[in-house]
């Protein structure tokens, strides 16, 4: 293992160590909200919202898959990380600037935000997994990007349970068939409310619709960064 190997093994568990915090007190009301306000809407609109969210996320990997071709990885894991925080810094900028344009145009403009941003941060994931080495054409590693954005975007107990998986990937991957798209969509819709609401204010949505997608993708970069690198570090061990 060299010397960068160690640092980033130092890094990994700084990460887990984080991801496994309990939630302040702050979070935990707001999801408590939350909840109360998902148990008052109608089973129907969630498996509605739920079938929505699944036909759309696979489009958008499935449309990457065709438009997308990727060089050839790094060879190292120094430079691997190098090329995905120029990648990740490129869908950032595209993030922000999808995130005032919507937040200034008020509620219309602020729902479209949903579908755009949603699309971002799955081609930033496809070109992720291209980085590192793996092959986001093949089902199982589609399933792994999904599981990295259910860790980046869930709640404490959710983020536990799917940090088990990500890191035992080679374990879980064979007894995984599909996602539970009905908490993957709530999960992360309970994540985001509360910047999205404040993000359909005309004009002052603009500046809460650049910093909340900046966050966003920063949460999300720095999950797939430290999910990839642990698969890196596994093989290497191997």
């Amino acid at each position: 293992m060299t010397s960068y190997e160690e640092i980033v093994q130092k890094e990994i568990q700084m990460w887990k160590k984080k991801q496994l915090q309990n939630p302040h007190l702050m979070k935990r009301m707001s999801k408590n909200v939350q909840n109360k306000i998902n148990s008052v809407i109608p089973q129907k609109i969630h498996q509605a919202i739920t079938v929505a969210i699944k036909a759309f996320i696979k489009s958008i990997l499935t449309g990457a898959s065709v438009l997308s071709r990727q060089a050839a990885a790094p060879s190292t894991l120094f430079e691997q990380d190098q090329l995905f925080r120029e990648k990740l810094a490129t869908y950032q900028k595209a993030a922000v600037a999808e995130g005032a344009g919507t937040g200034f145009g008020g509620i219309l403009l602020g729902i479209a935000d949903f579908p755009l941003l949603l699309s971002i941060k799955m081609k930033f994931l496809y070109e992720t997994a291209a980085v590192y080495g793996y092959n986001p054409h093949q089902y199982e590693e589609r399933l792994f990007l999904l599981h990295i954005f259910q860790l980046a975007f869930s709640n404490t107990e959710k983020r536990r349970e799917t940090l088990e998986v990500i890191e035992n990937w080679e374990i879980y991957k064979h007894a995984i068939l599909d996602m539970d798209w009905q908490v993957f969509q709530q999960e992360y819709r309970d994540y985001i409310d509360l910047a999205k609401l404040l993000q359909l204010i005309p004009g002052f949505g603009a500046i809460v619709g650049a910093y909340a997608n900046h966050n966003l993708m920063e949460q999300l970069g720095e999950t797939a960064m430290n999910a990839y690198r642990m698969r890196a570090l596994h093989s290497i061990g191997s």
